[in-house]
């Protein structure tokens, strides 16, 4: 595809893009508007557009009592969070291990989110923002964990066999959820793991494999045998050459895996609704904002909450940004 060099075609397509980026955000960063806002200027007639922000919304929504220090906590956590983010988005130019310096962040965010209920008075939507994050990270890791093996031997064996297992799963994950959801909510009534982390983690993982394997087979297939081939001359083992050489040549295609199977998990809602009762996640959770007639319809209340469940997925995605870049990108071209 040959590039555009006229001038006038250049800004006709920056001006689009924009228009593009412009109209998909629009309503996210309204929504972050209304959540600093009191329910009068929320309400208004006229858009309010100029406003005094106040975090009453978020105070409501995370809170069940409001401190005297709340506004100090809430200004010192968003500094770290901002700290933390553009620590990871400049990791390769601090002269440390990028891998060390990732690890370190993610340590500092499951600090703050642990040990916050400690400092003040959490509500009911934190601790479902705690089990999103438990059940999401479990989910995550454990289907990466089997996929990558899973993905790597369906990609190197060509057998009728391989072709079965890979259209089974196909036909697995095409199923809808009404297929096995009652068969999953009899079977942990009957073992006693209804409404548990570890049977949320094992249905989400066991829904959302296939996906998860269909798609680290496509980045594995475009590693060359002759690679591993030739650490396994020098001998090196099958797993030795899968591990310290394979790996690291795919690596961003397993973070982009892994950023979707995220998204998927994240936004699970009818799977969780059934199995759960208190352990929810801000999926099931965020209804009880949709108004009613015990619930309070408040626009800001809604705001702060859908900011709350988006803010986990931004910071990851800033900090892999680049991974995820690289991975679909390489995902695209077979070498």
């Amino acid at each position: 595809m040959r590039p555009i060099t006229h001038p006038f075609a250049r800004i006709g397509l920056h001006l689009f893009l924009w228009a593009v980026v412009l109209y998909s955000t629009l309503p996210f960063v309204w929504t972050t508007l209304n959540s600093f806002k009191t329910k009068r200027d929320a309400n208004a007639a006229t858009p309010q557009f100029v406003f005094e922000p106040t975090l009453e919304a978020y105070s409501a929504v995370l809170l069940k009592s409001a401190s005297d220090n709340g506004i100090l906590v809430g200004f010192g956590i968003f500094a770290v969070l901002a700290t933390l983010v553009t620590i990871g988005l400049f990791a390769k130019r601090i002269p440390l291990s990028t891998k060390a310096i990732y690890w370190g962040i993610a340590a500092a965010l499951a600090l703050i989110v642990w040990f916050l209920p400690t400092i003040v008075d959490t509500a009911e939507f934190y601790d479902n923002f705690l089990n999103t994050i438990i059940i999401a990270t479990g989910a995550v890791i454990i289907s990466v964990a089997i996929g990558a093996p899973a993905g790597y031997a369906l990609a190197r064996y060509t057998g009728i066999s391989g072709v079965v297992i890979l259209l089974g799963a196909l036909a697995f994950r095409s199923l809808p959820r009404l297929g096995y959801i009652l068969p999953y909510f009899q079977v942990s009534q009957d073992i006693g793991l209804w409404d548990t982390y570890i049977l949320v983690i094992i249905v989400l993982v066991a829904v959302n494999q296939p996906f998860t394997i269909w798609m680290l087979r496509a980045f594995f297939m475009t590693v060359p045998k002759e690679i591993e081939e030739s650490a396994m001359v020098d001998g090196a083992s099958r797993f030795a050459a899968f591990r310290k050489v394979v790996i690291p040549v795919v690596w961003p295609g397993i973070v982009a895996t892994s950023l979707f199977t995220l998204l998927i998990v994240y936004h699970e809602f009818l799977l969780i609704r059934i199995l759960t009762q208190q352990n929810k996640t801000l999926t099931v959770a965020m209804t009880q904002f949709l108004g009613g007639v015990s619930v309070p319809g408040s626009v800001p209340r809604q705001s702060a909450a859908a900011v709350v469940s988006v803010l986990p997925l931004i910071i990851v995605v800033l900090i892999f940004q680049k991974q995820f870049v690289k991975g679909i990108g390489a995902g695209a071209v077979k070498g």
